[in-house]
């Protein structure tokens, strides 16, 4: 029975986890993180591009807080693809791993991806308000950023269920002692 919520937990966490990273990369990827209107025409930037109507360009700005926002971006995506490789392997039970714990490896890497992400996302806010949003004048945050904060919660999320595994799993090896 407590194997069962163990794994349900996992199970939990893993499917966060995967939602969690793939909207991290479509986050990443895509060019609607702002939206404004510039010249009479519609224009929306993400973190490599800006596109004004129906004409995109690469951001070839070297700014620090671009860059900080990508590498960021980047090293929450990657921090969470090897959670959920770990967070995989913690289903099965290789002799080889008996005192490496699979289970709050891939919590850690999961609370890891959390703040790297956190970081990206109030490094932009922070800019987007006190510099870009008095530029542009009317704008708004659009679905790409909006979806790294709900990448965000995914993450913390899946953290939260396999270090909630790992206790179990912890409490279990306390109580029957090999």
């Amino acid at each position: 029975m407590e194997w069962n919520r163990m794994y349900s937990f996992m199970g939990g966490g893993l499917f966060c986890a995967i939602v969690g990273n793939i909207m991290l990369v479509v986050s990443t990827a895509t060019d609607y993180w702002m939206q404004y209107h510039l010249a009479g025409t519609s224009a929306h930037q993400g973190l490599w591009r800006y596109c004004m109507g129906h004409k995109c360009y690469l951001q070839t700005d070297s700014i620090a807080y671009w860059n900080a926002t990508r590498a960021f971006m980047i090293l929450s995506g990657m921090a969470c693809f090897a959670g959920v490789l770990v967070g995989i392997f913690s289903f099965a039970h290789f002799s080889a791993f008996e005192r490496f714990n699979r289970s709050f490896a891939a919590g850690v890497m999961f609370f890891v991806s959390t703040f790297f992400v956190f970081l990206a996302l109030a490094i932009y806010t922070g800019i987007t308000v006190n510099f870009l949003g008095k530029r542009f004048g009317d704008w708004r945050f659009s679905w790409s950023y909006i979806m790294g904060w709900v990448a965000m919660l995914m993450t913390f999320f899946a953290g939260i269920f396999y270090m909630c595994a790992y206790r179990m799993h912890e409490c279990r090896r306390v109580a029957s002692p090999r």
